[in-house]
């Protein structure tokens, strides 16, 4: 056995335990064996078993790096569908993306055998993830371009193998999102990453299940023109299932716009913050209202009426697991509350 071929967290526990360490061959052999991507098929099925190959052979290690290096590329693949919308739109419409980097400029494999891969598309990447976090941008500048800078600001690239790589992009690649069905297909692949995340229990994140939250969106009773926030968002549950129960009342066209203006989301951890402004876009929302920042670090006596919301709709334990708080942080908590 050769350690690059084992997980940190595995090589830990053998040091801890005692017990002989999973390489990730062996891993990935158990989750085939297992069958646990049988309630999957076609594009879903085919994006996770690649994930899963990825995985056996790159060496990335714990379950966050794994999916970070899908989520960025799912989110370039999205915003560039997003782009073609805009466009048919506005006839002034101008990407805050350079255009070599737009994912319709680099992405698409012709078979043609000119598709960068290899060292040329890591090489490739590591220019354009350096590229995107440091794009330029005002206040003033529409939010939904602005995410693209904050999306890949504190975002790495992991991944080690350049022809793995194509391939994964090749299947993102493949998805056609004017297809509801593939729609779906992101929305069961994002449940999946999330609910591992979960039960991994080493990801540092707060995912509440979706039957919770719906049945809390329901119970809170969302209306049209009130605005709702979720102060430690994650990856967005809450405010997706906020947008589901309020969609229900939508039927004009002024209604689509009380509709997208009715959230606001704040995240302190790069990863989670991807997953909700992604999962956002794909839910038609384009300009998604989430700040990537820590709500506890504003003090309570600086907020004003502008900062007021109708209703709250958030998990309190995402928010007081005060043992990962710094002391600036515990300050704000209203623990007499």
């Amino acid at each position: 056995m050769q350690m690059s071929d084992v997980d940190y967290f595995d090589f830990i526990c053998h040091i801890a335990y005692n017990q002989k360490p999973l390489t990730r061959r062996e891993r990935a052999d158990g989750v085939r064996r297992r069958d646990f991507l049988s309630r999957y098929s076609g594009t879903a099925r085919e994006v996770l078993e690649t994930l899963l190959d990825s995985y056996m052979n790159l060496g990335i290690n714990g379950d966050a790096q794994r999916i970070e290096q899908i989520i960025w590329a799912l989110f370039l693949k999205v915003y560039d569908a997003k782009e073609d919308d805009w466009e048919m739109e506005e006839d002034d419409y101008r990407s805050i993306l350079p255009e070599q980097y737009r994912w319709r400029s680099w992405a698409h494999d012709d078979g043609k055998g000119t598709a960068l891969t290899g060292t040329e598309l890591l090489d490739f990447v590591n220019e354009l993830f350096a590229a995107l976090s440091t794009l330029p941008i005002t206040p003033d500048m529409p939010r939904r371009k602005r995410i693209v800078r904050t999306m890949f600001e504190e975002t790495n690239q992991y991944m080690k193998d350049g022809v793995l790589l194509r391939q994964v992009i090749n299947v993102i690649d493949d998805i056609n999102l004017e297809s509801y069905e593939n729609m779906h297909a992101l929305g069961d692949i994002y449940e999946t990453i999330l609910k591992e995340l979960q039960s991994a229990g080493r990801a540092g994140e707060f995912y509440t299940p979706r039957a919770v939250t719906d049945f809390m969106a329901k119970r809170i009773e969302p209306h049209l023109g009130e605005k709702m926030a979720d102060f430690a968002c994650g990856t967005g549950g809450f405010l997706i299932s906020w947008l589901r129960e309020l969609r229900k009342q939508v039927s004009t066209p002024d209604d689509i716009a009380l509709w997208n203006a009715s959230i606001y989301g704040i995240e302190k951890k790069q990863f989670p913050y991807m997953l909700a402004i992604t999962n956002l876009l794909l839910h038609d929302i384009d300009n998604p209202n989430i700040d990537h920042g820590n709500s506890l670090l504003h003090d309570v006596l600086d907020y004003t009426e502008k900062n007021q919301f109708d209703k709250i709709l958030m998990n309190l334990l995402s928010v007081i697991d005060v043992g990962t708080l710094g002391s600036t942080e515990v300050d704000q908590i209203p623990l007499s509350a």
